[in-house]
């Protein structure tokens, strides 16, 4: 039976994560897990309660824990994208009986599991050499996370970051056309990274090229006008599939988003001089494991001038485990307990 007894969540406005995992020594094992629909329940104290009331007997309580939230975390209490309602960390902690519980933005909490994920989590896209430095990580999802990681005595500190909503700068005459359409079909003043790298992104670059007069007779061009009338249509996952299937058109789309997502993945590498290394994660990063290998992704990754070398040498991995953020709030939790207060 293990030692300690720790609880991870990983929550949004769809579902929400919540498990117990069990430290013994180094490792961290799963012992219970259950997935619950987040609008069905009032507020997450009760869901907590329901969850560890229902733990299967055996399981020690546990002691303390971390929940990854789909929103901003400011002054110990979150908002949460999609729900009314507002979580606050000594409330959380009430509920659960718990010594201490953190919340965490469900994309910085995974600069907690970066240096404990093993070969079946992450994939390696570039070798380089990692050194005791701050470690940065960017995924694109229904938007562009992004956070960065810097080390303390007590292991890595995760910092939140805004930095997918930064203005896109265009790199060729291409990305500017389809900056300058995306600005008058959106109706916008400005254009952040995340309008183009993201999944919503594809999708934009998709319907741009569906929209040109050659493309008039295209399969999918009805199914873009009505993705952008925000109807019952995934364009990105559409386009994705007839570029893997050949389709010359979509392979397009695809290499103009591998391109201006390795780009950014570039800009913050330089930004965070994170010679510990540069992860790409988010919702998108198993399925375009191909693309993110490519060497469309990695030669605009590179492609940093006077800093070009730098960016050769840094390791650079992809992660690929869909349950990383629920594994990652468990590694947070282990560094509370192990921190015997410390940590606040």
């Amino acid at each position: 039976m293990a030692a300690t007894t720790l609880l991870a969540g990983d929550m949004g406005g769809t579902k929400t994560l919540l498990a117990l995992y069990g430290l013994d020594g180094s490792d961290l094992e799963v012992l219970h897990q259950h997935r619950f629909a987040s609008s069905e329940w009032p507020s997450l104290e009760p869901m907590l309660q329901a969850f560890l009331t229902n733990r299967p007997a055996g399981i020690a309580a546990p002691t303390h824990g971390c929940i990854a939230v789909a929103g901003p975390v400011r002054n110990r209490s979150a908002r949460i994208t999609n729900l009314p309602w507002h979580l606050e960390e000594r409330a959380l902690a009430e509920a659960a009986a718990l010594h201490q519980l953190e919340l965490v933005n469900d994309f910085g909490v995974l600069i907690y599991g970066l240096p404990h994920f093993d070969a079946t989590q992450q994939v390696v896209l570039q070798e380089g050499t990692r050194e005791s430095g701050p470690v940065a990580i960017l995924g694109a999802g229904t938007g562009l996370g992004m956070a960065r990681g810097v080390p303390t005595g007590h292991g890595l500190m995760a910092l939140a970051s805004e930095g997918g909503h930064r203005e896109f700068a265009p790199r060729t005459d291409e990305e500017w056309q389809l900056a300058c359409w995306l600005k008058q079909d959106l109706n916008l003043d400005r254009l952040s990274v995340e309008r183009i790298v993201s999944g919503t992104g594809l999708g934009h670059i998709a319907h741009w090229l569906l929209q040109k007069p050659e493309a008039a007779n295209h399969p999918l061009r009805t199914i873009g006008e009505a993705w952008r009338r925000n109807m019952a249509s995934d364009l990105p996952a559409q386009a994705s599939h007839a570029a893997a299937a050949g389709d010359p058109l979509m392979i397009h789309a695809e290499q103009l988003w591998l391109s201006a997502y390795g780009a950014a993945a570039g800009d913050l590498a330089l930004q965070e001089l994170c010679t510990g290394g540069l992860w790409v994660g988010g919702g998108t990063a198993a399925k375009q494991l191909p693309g993110l290998r490519s060497a469309t992704f990695l030669e605009a990754m590179r492609d940093k001038g006077r800093f070009r070398d730098f960016i050769e040498g840094l390791p650079v991995t992809a992660v690929v485990d869909p349950d990383a953020g629920l594994f990652s709030s468990a590694c947070r939790a282990r560094m509370l307990a192990e921190s015997s207060g410390t940590l606040s």
